[in-house]
């Protein structure tokens, strides 16, 4: 069972610039699908995010890229609160799984509908791969202000909150 727990664990704290690295291949991922519309690229990403937010990179072939190979030769490790960031992962998750129901529905537009939110899913990949802002992050973070997200979620994201 320990092992299972291993498996099936998000890490806190997540280094930022393996999470930057995902998000640059989330992003030339849903470039590929706005410009093929095949439907398997839609089904690697909502496989890539299901991975993520039930195991952080253990189980995604992106995360274990990013973590295992590319990060360590990039930059050193910058430790980030975790929480946020598989919050972040679950809005990806949420918007390619219904991407693949559009695209795959009987209705009249579903592959137009499934483009728009995978354009948008590319926006906030880019800008978390090339600008560094996690728009996930920052609904979290919100969230916790208004009391929706409990703050003993997550500790580090209050006690580096200084401002």
């Amino acid at each position: 069972m320990s092992k299972f727990r291993t498996v099936f664990s998000f890490p806190n704290p997540v280094n930022e610039v393996a999470a930057r690295l995902v998000a640059a291949m989330v992003f030339f991922f849903s470039i590929s699908y706005l410009f093929t519309g095949e439907l398997w690229v839609l089904i690697l990403l909502a496989y890539g995010f299901a991975a993520r937010v039930a195991t952080g990179p253990t189980l995604s072939p992106m995360g274990i890229l990013a973590t295992r190979f590319l990060a360590p030769r990039i930059a050193a490790p910058k430790p980030v609160p975790g929480p946020p960031k598989r919050f972040a992962q679950s809005i990806g998750l949420f918007f390619s799984i219904t991407a693949i129901i559009a695209h795959t529905g009987l209705s009249i537009g579903g592959e137009t509908l499934a483009a728009i939110l995978i354009a948008i899913l590319t926006v906030f990949a880019g800008l978390e791969s090339f600008v560094g802002f996690c728009a996930g992050c920052f609904v979290f973070k919100r969230m916790m202000d208004w009391g929706l997200i409990p703050k003993s979620v997550c500790e580090a994201c209050v006690v580096g909150d200084q401002s």
